[in-house]
């Protein structure tokens, strides 16, 4: 696990860009396609922005899949992940990518976690560009996390914390609108990535980033986990870093 600290949102966003596009290319030059992990949130405006502008990646030849998806939102709500990838990410690459595998959280929830899971369990990931949440959740597995089911995909609880962190980005007007659950990747998915590219900003995640690098692995910090994991690398700016203590 390496640690990269920049001193702002844009520059950090800017390094974990370019390291996940030259991982990306270095895939792509075996002759292979690639598959990638795409998060959303606030957190992930800046990377997304400097990955789509980033040269020589042959986008066609790459498989998106999604991350995590409320329950009961549809695509046309500012909230909806499926519309925040389309328009952030998917839309404005330069070609289109080989598929874009977005989660329906209209749908039965459990049927579409087997049906995205499907596609997933065929090819490995390359690389996963990820956050970390205020509660220390990657994805929305929310402590306590599940660390040991092996299916791709599940329907998760969201936590207060979670949720409160949602509407504190204004995603929703009111706490009582942010959805109770979601469909995410699951912690295992997420750590069979052969790279991961976890890309934390902002003061408010501080605590969580001490925690999930510094502090004991744990299911109730869940991005702790990520410690055992053998390429992934923090991209952190000053105000993320600020409670590290190294």
């Amino acid at each position: 696990m390496n640690i990269h600290i920049d001193p702002t949102p844009k520059a950090s966003g800017a390094a974990a860009a370019l390291l996940g596009a030259e991982k990306l290319r270095s895939v792509l030059a075996t002759g292979q396609d690639a598959n990638i992990i795409v998060a959303t949130g606030a957190s992930q405006f800046e990377m997304l922005e400097a990955l789509i502008k980033e040269q020589d990646i042959e986008w066609h030849r790459v498989r998106i899949f999604h991350l995590d998806e409320y329950i009961g939102i549809p695509i046309s709500h500012g909230a909806s992940f499926r519309k925040y990838l389309w328009e952030r990410f998917v839309s404005q690459l330069p070609y289109p990518p080989l598929a874009f595998h977005a989660l329906n959280g209209e749908c039965d929830a459990e049927a579409e976690c087997k049906r995205v899971g499907e596609l997933i369990s065929e090819i490995e990931i390359d690389v996963a560009f990820i956050g970390i949440g205020e509660n220390g959740h990657i994805a929305f597995n929310d402590p306590p996390a599940d660390f040991e089911t092996q299916e791709p995909y599940h329907v998760v609880d969201l936590d207060d914390a979670c949720r409160r962190q949602q509407l504190g980005e204004g995603w929703f007007p009111t706490f009582d609108d942010v959805p109770e659950q979601a469909i995410s990747m699951t912690v295992s998915q997420i750590m069979k990535s052969r790279s991961i590219i976890c890309t934390v900003p902002d003061e408010r995640k501080a605590e969580a980033v001490k925690n999930s690098v510094e502090g004991e692995v744990s299911n109730l910090v869940p991005a702790s986990i990520l410690q055992n994991h053998s390429d992934t690398e923090h991209f952190l700016d000053e105000a993320a870093a600020s409670k590290l203590s190294r």
